[in-house]
């Protein structure tokens, strides 16, 4: 029985990737004849293209996705969106969560990836995070992009958390742009993404629930650079209690 389950889990997984390839190729043309039109109207083109590949994805390998608001989401504002960084789902669960205009901020050495690389560099914001350089950029661009009344997204663990505890350390970052930009900080938990692909394992997709929570925005208004450590503490704690409170699969005590 073991032995059957493993073939077809196997067997899943390498369908859920030959979509993920094939729908990435449908895209392509999209993205690159929406890269014609500028950073601005061109990335809006492009992230719309990305949330239509997410809901063919999704539906075709058999995950169903649901928002959840816990307070009134207005999506004519721009916010800086932070989430909890638990899986390798959680870059598609974005476009199945977001649904405005965005740029998420993400790791530079993706783009290196066929065809693939050429959309997620249009879509998203690059960063080498060992290049101070490539740092400093990168937080220009996203503040020209609030600028711009377009939304950033952030994970502010920076990577994986592998600590089986609610959260891991955050980075200072997604809250020192929000006080420069007086940019209300919106936190979202990605509950289920960890079931549906474990970091730990590559062959792991499986079919089920994905659920996003959209928490209370966290307003920076008044706030200097100063209070960076405890705008991020805040946000940390907001997030840490209501991911213990919806039982997040991979907490242990």
């Amino acid at each position: 029985m073991k032995f059957f389950q493993f073939v077809i889990r196997i067997i899943y997984n390498l369908y859920a990737m030959a979509l993920f390839i094939v729908l990435t190729l449908c895209v392509f043309p999209f993205a690159a004849i929406g890269s014609l039109f500028g950073k601005i109207k061109g990335g809006n083109f492009i992230y719309r293209r990305c949330m239509f590949w997410g809901d063919c994805w999704w539906a075709l390998i058999g995950i169903w996705h649901r928002n959840i608001y816990e307070h009134p989401h207005d999506k004519s504002k721009p916010y800086i969106f932070v989430a909890n960084h638990i899986s390798y789902l959680d870059s598609p669960v974005i476009v199945k969560s977001i649904r405005q205009p965005v740029r998420a901020l993400g790791k530079a050495e993706m783009s290196r990836i066929p065809f693939f690389g050429f959309i997620y560099k249009k879509a998203i914001v690059t960063v080498d995070r060992s290049s101070t350089e490539s740092r400093a950029r990168s937080v220009r661009i996203l503040k020209s992009i609030l600028k711009r009344r377009i939304s950033i997204f952030m994970f502010p663990e920076g990577s994986f958390n592998q600590t089986h505890g609610p959260l891991k350390e955050f980075y200072d970052g997604a809250f020192r742009i929000a006080i420069e930009t007086q940019t209300p900080i919106k936190p979202l938990l990605f509950l289920d993404s960890y079931d549906r692909m474990r970091y730990e394992y590559f062959f792991s997709i499986t079919p089920g629930r994905s659920r996003t929570v959209f928490l209370e925005e966290v307003s920076v208004e008044g706030l200097t650079v100063s209070q960076t450590q405890e705008l991020k503490k805040r946000v940390y704690d907001i997030m840490e209690k209501k991911l213990i409170a919806y039982n997040a699969s991979w907490i242990r005590k």
